[in-house]
This record gives C-alpha cells, sequence and structure tokens, in this order.
C-alpha cells in the first residue's frame, strides 16, 4: 500500500514545486515597458544641451495602427524646449499645454511608432517619466502613465522614464534668451523742435501784448496834454480879460 502512495505524493509534490517556480518567475520578471526612451550619443546627463532623445513607441494591436502619441513632459522641460527631429512619414509636431502630441496617418498595424524630439535643456534630476497616450486608428489608447507597478486592474501602465547620470562639474542651467537691447541713440533732428527761423508761440503772443499796450499809452498821453494845453489857453484868456475889465474901471 505504502508503495502506491509514495508515486502519487512524489507527483504531487512535484507539481506543487513547478507551480511555486512558475509564481514565483511572475512575481520577480520585470515589467516590459511598451514605451521607451532613450538619449543619443550618451546624452542622458543632468543640465546637457541640444540632447535628442528618442522614442520607441511598441504597438499592441494586430488589426490597427499607431496615429498619436501624446507626452506630457517631465518637471524641469517646457513645451518652448522641444524642437521635432524626426518621425514617422506624415506626422507632424505640436505643442500642448503640458507637453506635445506627434501625430499623423496611421502607420502599419503591428509596426512600432519610432520618433525623436531636441530638448533644449535636460534638467537637473535622476530621473525623467515620459507619460504617453498611444492612440490607435480604431480608437483604442494605450495608457503608459504609472511611475509604479499599477495595481490588479489598474487602468494605466509605467511609463518610460529616462534615468540621468549628474551634471558635468561647472554645468548650470540655460537662462532666458537674449532679447533686443532698447535703442538710446539721440536723433539728428528732434521732432518737437520747430522750423528755423520761426518764432515760438510764446514769444509772438508777448511781441503782440507789447506793441499794442505802447500804442494805448501813447495815444492816453496825447490827449491828457491837449486837455492841459486847451485849460492853460482857456484860463490865461480868462485871466487877461478880468485883468482889462479891472484897470478900466
Amino acid at each position: 500500500m505504502s508503495r502506491t502512495i509514495r508515486p502519487r505524493t512524489a507527483r504531487r509534490l512535484s507539481t506543487v514545486a513547478v507551480l511555486a517556480v512558475a509564481a514565483s518567475l511572475a512575481l520577480t520578471a520585470p515589467a516590459s515597458a511598451h514605451v521607451e526612451v532613450e538619449a543619443e550619443g550618451g546624452g542622458a546627463v543632468a543640465l546637457a544641451e541640444n540632447v535628442t532623445l528618442a522614442f520607441n513607441a511598441e504597438s499592441e494591436s494586430a488589426t490597427a495602427g499607431i496615429t498619436k502619441l501624446e507626452v506630457v513632459l517631465p518637471d524641469g522641460i517646457a513645451p518652448s524646449d522641444i524642437s521635432y527631429k524626426e518621425g514617422p512619414k506624415g506626422w507632424k509636431y505640436a505643442a500642448t499645454e503640458r507637453g506635445y502630441t506627434v501625430s499623423g496617418p496611421a502607420i502599419a498595424a503591428g509596426e512600432d511608432g519610432v520618433y525623436a524630439v531636441t530638448v533644449r535643456q535636460l534638467p537637473d534630476a535622476r530621473s525623467l517619466p515620459f507619460k504617453t497616450l498611444q492612440t490607435y486608428g480604431d480608437g483604442r489608447v494605450d495608457r503608459w502613465i504609472e511611475l509604479e507597478e499599477p495595481a490588479a486592474g489598474g487602468s494605466g501602465s509605467l511609463a518610460p522614464v529616462l534615468e540621468l547620470d549628474p551634471p558635468a562639474p561647472g554645468a548650470k542651467p540655460v537662462g532666458p534668451g537674449p532679447t533686443a537691447e532698447p535703442t538710446t541713440a539721440t536723433p539728428s533732428t528732434p521732432a518737437t523742435s520747430p522750423p528755423p527761423n520761426t518764432p515760438s508761440p510764446t514769444e509772438t503772443g508777448t511781441t503782440g501784448t507789447a506793441g499794442k499796450g505802447d500804442d494805448g499809452a501813447n495815444t492816453a498821453l496825447i490827449v491828457t496834454l491837449a486837455v492841459a494845453v486847451a485849460a492853460l489857453v482857456g484860463g490865461g484868456l480868462w485871466w487877461f480879460r478880468r485883468r482889462g475889465g479891472a484897470n478900466a474901471t
């Protein structure tokens, strides 16, 4: 009886062991990110300038092609810091409020979406997540937006992350671009200067007023003198007449 039980027990133990190993491998195997990013030319260095980032969005559909990739930029990179370098034929780049999109005609079903952008300067960080929404021609959307392994039943998958090396010695953040200096040159002829030999309004008004005052003063003086002379003449005649009458008496 014992000879019959031992083989069965051994088979059961073997089955349990195989299942345990398979479960262990399933739990420890790293999740495969289906959108990957890497810096070309070893440029994955904090504060590095003009770095080209290559993205590879793997297709997960056998029936529809990728039509759009929408990226949310990490902290430290603004949409204005990104310029489009290359991508699928017919695709175009467009900046958004939080990042950018690259989109165009659907590529062949099952074909990966590969494109590249150039970053003006990478921020001083250890890692940069590029959350991505991957849209297909049939309306399907893959959400590569999680920073940690999502729980069972989650609506997203791991986002592509670019790991950065420490900045080079002396590297500094790039300041804003140069702006035009204000013009300080003085024009040869001021716009408000009057034409040559033209009296100013103030001078003209003063001269005219002074002339009219002089004419009025002269006229008044002549009238006063005439009245005084007439009074003297009249008074003298009256005096002589009176004097003459007194002598006759």
